[in-house]
C-alpha cells in the first residue's frame, strides 16, 4: 500500500479487485474502419470499467469471458453491436510449430546479431558434433533457437557483431521506453505528433493496475505474475519493447513497439515468436495475442500462428480457429461457433425429417427451408418502444449483448454481501447496507443499485465473492 492505503502493484496480498463501473456506451470513433466504410455507420458498443487494482487471477478470469484492458481501463465489448467486432484469441505455445517464414525470421536475425566472423570462429572454437548439427538442421527449437543470439548465450570471446540483450523489467515509465514508443507511433503508425505524449504512454502502457506475484512450481521454477516490460536492447540502445501482462495460465500481449532503424529485420514478427517462446519455457501454455477482428486486414496475421483458438462469446467457450471457421467468419459480421454448430444441426434434422416425409407421402416436390437467418440488428427495443443501443449511453440490460446474463437473471442473483468502497469510510462495506439498496430496482436505468447490477453481470454473477466495486474518486485522479 502507498501512504494513503491505495493498492499498489506490488501489494500481491491484496485479496479483492477494485472495480469502478462506468456502464455501456458506443465509442465515439472506431479505429479500425476509419475510411474505410465511407458514409457507413461505425459503432462500438462496449461495457466500461476502470481498476484501481487487479489480482492477476482475477484478471485472467476476465479476459477469458471478452475482456481487455487499456491502461486502468476495462472494457467487454459486444460483438453483435459493433462495426467491427472484437474475438478473443489465445494460442497453444505447446502445440505450436513456426512456420518456414517465421523461422527464417529467427535465423536471419540470429545470423545478423552474431555476425559471419563470429559465427565462423566460434564453430572453429566449440565445434559441434555430427549429431548435434543433424539434430539442428532437423528441428527447431523455438525457445533455444530465438534466444541464441543473445549475449549471455553466447561463449565469449570471440564477440559477436552486435550485443543483443533481452530482459523483463517493471511497466514503470523511462525516458528510452518513451523515445521508442514515439518513434514508433510517429513513423510506423503515422500518428501525428501532437497526438503523442508522455501522460498517453504512461496512462496506456505503464503503471499498470495488475499486483506483481512470483508463483514457485513444483520444480523451484519461478513464474513472473503482473504487468512487464519486455525490453530488447541491441549494443547498449532500447530498439523493441513488448507491454506483456503474465497471468497464471497466460502471456497476455497488450502492445508490441519498435524504433523505426530496425523494421527490416521483421520485429513484429520476432516479438510474437519471442512471446510464445517465454509462455513456453516458463509455463504459462497460452499466448494471448489481444482482440482479433476478422474484417480488419491488419489483423489478418494472428492466423498465421497455430494452433488458434477464438472464444466464442455466447459460451465463452473455446474453438479451434481453422479454415473451416474462418471461412464463416468470412460470410457473417457477427460468429458464434456454437450458435453456427446448433443451426447446422437443428437444419440437418429438418432435412432428414423433411425426407422422411416425403417418402412416406409419396411426394418428390422440393421444399423450402423457412428458418430465419441469424441477422444482428443494428438497434434493439427496450420493450417500450424506446430504441436503446443508439445513444452514446444504453442500458446494459436492454442491449444484445451476448454472454451476458438478462434482467429477469440478475434479479436472481444475491448482491447482498457484494464488497464496496467509498471515499466516505476508510473501510470495505457491504451493498446492503446502502441506504437506498432495498428502495431501488436493478431494471431502474441510472440508478446505484442498476449500475452495479451492470458491472456484475458484465463480469459475472460468480464472482462477486472476488472484486469490491471501488467508488473511491481520489484513487481515478
Amino acid at each position: 500500500m502507498d501512504s494513503a492505503g491505495t493498492p499498489t502493484p506490488d501489494d500481491a496480498s491484496v485479496p479483492y479487485s477494485h472495480i469502478f463501473p462506468i456502464g455501456y456506451s458506443n465509442s465515439s470513433d472506431c479505429g479500425y474502419c476509419r475510411g474505410a466504410r465511407s458514409g457507413q455507420s461505425r459503432k462500438r458498443f462496449s461495457y466500461y470499467a476502470v481498476a484501481t487494482s487487479l489480482t492477476p487471477d482475477f484478471y485472467q478470469k476476465l479476459v477469458d469471458r471478452c475482456w481487455r484492458r487499456s491502461g486502468t481501463l476495462l472494457y467487454r465489448p459486444n460483438q453483435k453491436n459493433s462495426c467491427c467486432p472484437h474475438y478473443t484469441l489465445r494460442l497453444d505455445a505447446t502445440g505450436f510449430k513456426p512456420t518456414k517464414d517465421q523461422r527464417q525470421a529467427v535465423n536471419r536475425f540470429n545470423k545478423f546479431v552474431l555476425g559471419e566472423a563470429y559465427s565462423k570462429e566460434a564453430a572453429r572454437l566449440c565445434p559441434r558434433s555430427r549429431e548435434e548439427i543433424k539434430k539442428r538442421d532437423n528441428e527447431f527449437d523455438l525457445v533455444a533457437r530465438v534466444s541464441e543470439s543473445e549475449f549471455q548465450s553466447l561463449k565469449t570471446p570471440p564477440l559477436p557483431a552486435h550485443n543483443l540483450v533481452v530482459t523483463l523489467e517493471h511497466d514503470t515509465f523511462s525516458e528510452e521506453k518513451y523515445e521508442v514508443f514515439e518513434n514508433y507511433q510517429r513513423l510506423v503508425h503515422k500518428e501525428p505528433a501532437d497526438k503523442i505524449s508522455r501522460n498517453g504512454f504512461k496512462r496506456f502502457l505503464c503503471n499498470s493496475p495488475l499486483t506483481r506475484e512470483t508463483l514457485t512450481g513444483a520444480d523451484g521454477k519461478e513464474k513472473k505474475l503482473g504487468s512487464y516490460h519486455q525490453c530488447y536492447r541491441l549494443d547498449g540502445k532500447l530498439v523493441a519493447m513488448g507491454v506483456l501482462d503474465l497471468l497464471p495460465h497466460c502471456v497476455s500481449a497488450v502492445y508490441f513497439m519498435y524504433h523505426e532503424s530496425i523494421r527490416s529485420h521483421n520485429p513484429g514478427k520476432l516479438g510474437a515468436l519471442r512471446e510464445i517462446s517465454l509462455a513456453l519455457d516458463a509455463e504459462y501454455r497460452w499466448w494471448y495475442s489481444g482482440f482479433y477482428i476478422h474484417s480488419c486486414p491488419k489483423m489478418r496475421y494472428k492466423v498465421d500462428y497455430s494452433p488458434q483458438y477464438v472464444l466464442d462469446p455466447e459460451t465463452l467457450e473455446w474453438d479451434v480457429l481453422d479454415k473451416e471457421a474462418l471461412a464463416i467468419f468470412d460470410k457473417k459480421p457477427y460468429v458464434s461457433l456454437s450458435r453456427e454448430r446448433k443451426q447446422q444441426e437443428e437444419e440437418r434434422e429438418e432435412e432428414e425429417e423433411r425426407g422422411k416425409e416425403e417418402e412416406k407421402d409419396g411426394e418428390k416436390e422440393s421444399t423450402s427451408s423457412t428458418s430465419d437467418t441469424d441477422e444482428v440488428p443494428g438497434v434493439v427495443s427496450d420493450g417500450n418502444g424506446n430504441d436503446s443501443g443508439g445513444d452514446d449511453e444504453a442500458f446494459l440490460f436492454h442491449s444484445n449483448m451476448p454472454g451476458i446474463p438478462s434482467l429477469e437473471d440478475m434479479k436472481q442473483v444475491d448482491m447482498d454481501n457484494l464488497l464496496l468502497r467509498s471515499d466516505y469510510s476508510d473501510e470495505c462495506f457491504l451493498a446492503s447496507q446502502l441506504v437506498v439498496w432495498d428502495t431501488e430496482s436493478i431494471g431502474e436505468y441510472g440508478n446505484l443499485k442498476s449500475r452495479i447490477a451492470e458491472l456484475v453481470a458484465a463480469i459475472g454473477p460468480d464472482l462477486v465473492s472476488e472484486f469490491c466495486v471501488d467508488f473511491r474518486r481520489k484513487n481515478r485522479m
